[in-house]
């Protein structure tokens, strides 16, 4: 029974890692105001949330005070490796509609206003 046990809860475990949202992982912004960020994309629900794990600037990694925020809000994933959701920018505390859009190992993200008429857009690079 305890081997019966160890397989199934195996199988739930390689089940959940298949299933995996492959969006997850740590990925780096382009420079805004010459500055970029390590985001970790993480599931929050069934949505993904991207929040900022370390900065950078020209003399290299920083302690920000935007640590640990919360820069993508709330994806929803579409299918065909597309989101819509809400993005942060820090350098304006402003709060966009934003989707992304996963290609291999690049993540574009738009930040619209106007109901989308209005986009500003950055591609972005796995780390891991």
């Amino acid at each position: 029974m305890k081997r019966l046990t160890l397989a199934l809860a195996g199988l739930f475990l390689a089940a959940g890692a298949a299933s995996a949202d492959p969006v997850l992982g740590t990925w780096k912004t382009e420079a805004d105001d010459g500055s970029y960020a390590y985001v970790g994309m993480k599931p929050c629900g069934d949505m993904v949330c991207g929040t900022i794990d370390r900065t950078f600037n020209g003399s290299g990694e920083y302690s920000s005070p935007n640590l640990g925020k919360v820069l993508v809000i709330n994806m929803v994933p579409q299918g065909s490796g597309k989101y819509e959701g809400k993005v942060w920018r820090p350098s304006n505390d402003k709060v966009y509609l934003g989707k992304m859009q996963l290609s291999g190992n690049t993540l574009k993200l738009s930040g619209c206003v106007a109901g989308g008429l209005l986009c500003s857009s950055q591609t972005w690079s796995r780390v891991q």
